[in-house]
């Protein structure tokens, strides 16, 4: 089974989740099961930093996917940052950066749900 780790912490009032390893149709649930405990006690401000982040699947990608409606419905976001150029890749080719913010780093992405003109997401080529 592939390796992957989800942290928690808080900056300001932001959630962010750390991603670290191999995100698959093995792990995805690991991630999934954080992004619930999220939305169950009403936490809809979430940035995933991908920093650590190695490797992405569809599986991995449709996860995102599949928590976007109830977290932007309760006036929340998904925001993604420090994601390695092969990673960004994977979500470019899928389109994902006309759905979701993607930010160079993590700050960035903080800062965009405090001041919607400061921050500047990252555009597809």
């Amino acid at each position: 089974m592939s390796d992957f780790r989800v942290a928690l912490r808080q900056q300001d009032s932001i959630n962010v989740l750390e991603l670290k390893g191999y995100l698959d149709a093995h792990t995805a649930p690991k991630l999934e099961e954080a992004l619930q405990n999220l939305l169950s006690t009403s936490r809809y401000n979430i940035v995933i930093n991908c920093r650590d982040l190695s490797y992405i699947s569809s599986a991995g990608l449709g996860v995102f996917m599949a928590f976007i409606e109830e977290v932007r419905k309760n006036n929340g976001d998904i925001k993604l940052t420090n994601m390695s150029p092969k990673v960004y890749n994977v979500f470019d080719l899928l389109g994902f950066p006309l759905l979701y913010e993607i930010f160079k780093e993590e700050h960035e992405a903080v800062t965009r749900f405090f001041d919607k003109g400061k921050a500047t997401p990252i555009t597809p080529r």
